[in-house]
């Protein structure tokens, strides 16, 4: 039986891709006894336990991404939760450890790894954290979502590449249920907008002007996610009480819990540039209009973009000139260049790792043997 510790936190980058990878682990090895380790406060706190997952917290605290005096004291004061980190370690008797990212990771993968139990971290963005540079020169394998991350760990043992992991329901419905699952025609032109959980309230600003220029339109449907605390704001700019009250063109949610249907459905994304929502768009073939976040640590979600761009699979506009006229220009050019629309799914999909999980699953499970 092997015992497998997993470990990310603070966001749903860091959280989905762990919960996604202990799903592959569990399809491979069904007896297999998995520990997650994560904060008290993070995300994962709600989201792992309703998997059923045994759950334990460290108290731990964010470092900077840039290595500086601050982050040092902030290491300092950590210290201690090594102590912790080998007290887990000593009581669960892991056979490999596995980090996702966020400083949780940071003194449960040091601890194994000074114990010399195999360990393997995973990072999602072409520019990896701090925490994952410095834990890149203790563990035994860094698995990178983008090929260019390996440039972040120049001193890491060994490096694979395996694409980003994506929650498998995001391959399961085809475009038919999708769009049914819509109530669309198949000749509907329909955009998918969203910026994460929280909602980008850059984009949503600029998407009051498209939703007033496709009004009532009947071949377009934008399926807008404004987020939670956004979506008063974007009705109230429109002067709707509902997001399904401007008009059939219009459908405007403050959040979908079921995701992948609206993927399946979606002819073209608008996105901001965070790597699970890349890699999810990748493996369902979907080209985008990219703004990335402009305060992303070292500006990730930039290095994210360029590199759908360079593959010929999106089109970025900075988020700091991000206009409504702006959307309005790309969605009504590629609704008149489907030539380029097809063209540009199948670079995105060229860029997909669909078994990107497994993958790393198998790897942490050779480890372990």
């Amino acid at each position: 039986m092997k015992r497998i510790i997993i470990s990310g936190g603070g966001t749903g980058g860091h959280i989905y891709p762990a919960i996604t990878i202990y799903k592959e682990i569990m399809k491979m090895e069904p007896d297999a006894q998995v520990l997650y380790v994560g904060t008290e406060h993070g995300l994962e706190a709600d989201l792992v336990p309703k998997e059923g997952i045994d759950f334990v917290t460290l108290p731990v605290q964010g470092l900077q991404r840039k290595l500086s005096l601050g982050t040092l004291v902030t290491l300092g004061k950590t210290a201690w939760s090594l102590v912790k980190a080998n007290s887990i370690i000593s009581d669960f008797k892991p056979d490999v450890v596995i980090g996702t990212g966020g400083y949780v990771c940071g003194p449960i993968l040091l601890a194994a790894a000074l114990r010399k139990i195999p360990t393997i971290i995973q990072e999602q963005n072409v520019i990896a954290g701090i925490t994952n540079k410095i834990l890149s020169r203790f563990v035994d394998v860094v698995a990178v979502g983008y090929e260019e991350a390996s440039k972040s760990f120049d001193k890491a043992k060994r490096i694979v590449y395996t694409g980003n992991p994506v929650r498998p329901e995001v391959l399961v419905d085809s475009r038919g249920d999708g769009r049914s699952y819509f109530n669309l025609d198949d000749t509907i032109f329909t955009v998918l907008i969203a910026g994460g959980s929280r909602g980008a309230r850059t984009i949503n600003r600029a998407m009051v002007d498209v939703h007033k220029h496709f009004k009532d339109r009947n071949d377009i449907k934008l399926i807008h996610i404004t987020g939670n605390g956004e979506y008063q704001s974007v009705l109230d700019q429109l002067g709707i009480d509902n997001g399904e009250a401007l008009g059939s063109s219009s459908l405007i949610l403050p959040y979908l819990h079921d995701m992948p249907k609206a993927l399946s459905a979606a002819d073209l994304a608008v996105f901001r540039a965070g790597a699970i929502g890349l890699a999810e768009l990748a493996v369902r073939g979907i080209p985008s209009v990219l703004i990335p976040y402009p305060y992303a640590a070292e500006d990730h979600q930039t290095y994210n973009a360029h590199i759908f761009v360079q593959q010929g699979a999106a089109h970025m506009i900075v988020d700091k000139v991000l206009s409504g006229h702006d959307l309005i220009g790309e969605i009504e050019m590629f609704m008149d260049n489907r030539a380029l629309l097809a063209q540009m799914g199948e670079r995105a999909l060229q860029l997909g790792r669909p078994n990107a999980a497994r993958h790393i699953g198998e790897i942490a499970l050779s480890m372990a043997k």
